[in-house]
């Protein structure tokens, strides 16, 4: 059983009007876990009505839901929490490259603006569907969001170079071996974010540091490193529920963690470009007025 913190102190960093999380999962009721993936999360659902909470707590606006992998490829759980989330959401599915134009409308139409290649275990869509997922997405105007072992990423360097769609380096590379600013997977890094269509996700820092919390030294140097090169190519992202948490002590507090990550953007300029401008192009949002 998990009791995930839902509220608390407010953060130290105020976010931007109109910050955009752009790495979240939720649940409803009626949506099993479907084989092949891990099965739902512990404890009660992480529902859009719980997220809610942490958004008044942690002061953010606007939210982009990604398919979960325990749903795998049925996109019916996403399309639900959009659905309770309305206007102030986006969302990122599971499709492949056989997706019917009817099912991609159906989605584009629920809100959904990207497609997500996993390529961990128990991931829905790996890295070899990467062309045919890619061709799909385009023809829709959807983007991308890549996540696999970056440690690796030489070996996919000339794949990711020849995407033709805008996509997002999920999870800060998750680089499992290791990395620092000066290592060649982040020089591929810059040289994919100079190509003009890649972008780099601060989110779930825990799953691959390797130096540990509560200040993830590894990552923090990486992504200092990278924002530091290409301020306008971040977002940023909670991944709440936090997933791999399997007990209540292990659970992060969300606004702990918005600190510390959010304290590697060097300014508040550039913080406004990470939560706000870059993910309301990238990911279709208004501008915001509110």
């Amino acid at each position: 059983m998990i009791t995930r913190k839902l509220t608390g102190a407010k953060p130290a960093i105020t976010l931007p009007p109109g910050a955009v999380d752009c790495q979240t999962h939720m649940y409803l009721p009626g949506f099993p876990a479907l084989p092949g993936g891990p099965p739902n999360p512990k404890g009660d659902l992480p529902t859009p009505a719980q997220y809610r909470q942490v958004m008044d707590w942690l002061g953010i606006d606007r939210v982009v839901i990604t398919q979960g992998n325990a749903q795998q490829g049925d996109n019916s759980n996403l399309l639900a929490c959009l659905a309770e989330m309305g206007d102030i959401a986006r969302g990122v599915a599971a499709i492949t490259g056989h997706t019917s134009d009817a099912e991609m409308t159906a989605l584009s139409d629920a809100g959904v603006v990207g497609a997500r290649i996993m390529d961990l275990p128990g991931g829905a869509v790996g890295l070899d569907a990467l062309e045919a997922v890619g061709a799909r997405a385009g023809a829709f105007g959807w983007l991308m969001a890549v996540q696999f072992d970056g440690s690796a990423i030489a070996r996919h360097a000339d794949r990711l170079a020849a995407i033709g769609t805008n996509w997002i380096l999920d999870h800060h590379g998750k680089f499992f071996a290791g990395a620092t600013p000066h290592s060649p997977e982040v020089d591929i890094v810059k040289r994919l974010i100079d190509r003009g269509n890649c972008w780099f996700k601060f989110a779930g820092c825990y799953e691959s540091t390797r130096t540990g919390g509560p200040d993830f030294e590894d990552i923090a140097a990486v992504a200092r490193e990278i924002a530091s090169y290409a301020p306008d190519r971040i977002v940023w992202g909670t991944n709440w529920p936090h997933n791999l948490a399997q007990t209540t002590g292990d659970y992060p507090d969300d606004g702990a963690l918005l600190d510390t990550v959010l304290s590697w953007l060097p300014t508040d300029q550039v913080r406004a470009q990470a939560l706000v401008k870059t993910p309301q192009a990238l990911f279709g949002f208004p501008a915001w007025t509110a």
